[in-house]
């Protein structure tokens, strides 16, 4: 799963919350479909650059993703870069563009995961909402917070 950090849970509530109120959603297009929501927040890319980047290569993000080279100078090759080095794996990039990841799903409540389909906006903020929540809980279980003294009792205080 990605890096846990506050950049990549950053990017996924701004994907969400960018997808949950105005951004246009058409899953057929390589810039606004699941993965290229994503891209444009992290490259700040617009869908339409992102799209014309897919276009030199043949496939959707899938095959993108599988056929990815770091040294081929690709424009969608540079484009996957950014999203691998912000924290995002290949996999991960393929399982959002499906909503597939079974951590992610297994976190879902089973009537929504059970009928969850991965090119209905809806159900891509829920899904990005919800990889988000499970990495802060990750990532905030990584700090231990320090013993603190107990307070005396309000009664011995008094005295």
């Amino acid at each position: 799963m990605a890096s846990c950090s506050l950049s990549v849970i950053e990017a996924l509530r701004t994907t969400a919350q960018r997808l949950s109120t105005q951004a246009p959603y058409q899953w057929g297009h390589m810039g606004s479909c699941n993965c290229g929501h994503l891209a444009q927040t992290i490259t700040h890319l617009s869908k339409a650059e992102i799209h014309a980047r897919a276009l030199q290569r043949y496939g959707d993000w899938d095959q993108q993703l599988r056929d990815y080279c770091p040294t081929s100078g690709l424009p969608m090759d540079e484009t996957i870069d950014e999203m691998l080095a912000a924290g995002f794996t290949r996999a991960d990039l393929a399982h959002l563009e499906r909503l597939s990841d079974p951590v992610i799903r297994a976190a879902i409540p089973f009537e929504r995961r059970d009928a969850l389909r991965h090119n209905q906006r809806d159900d891509v903020v829920l899904y990005l909402r919800t990889w988000a929540q499970l990495l802060e809980t990750q990532w905030l279980a990584g700090f231990e917070l320090p013993e603190l003294p107990l307070a005396a009792p309000a009664s011995q205080v008094a005295g």
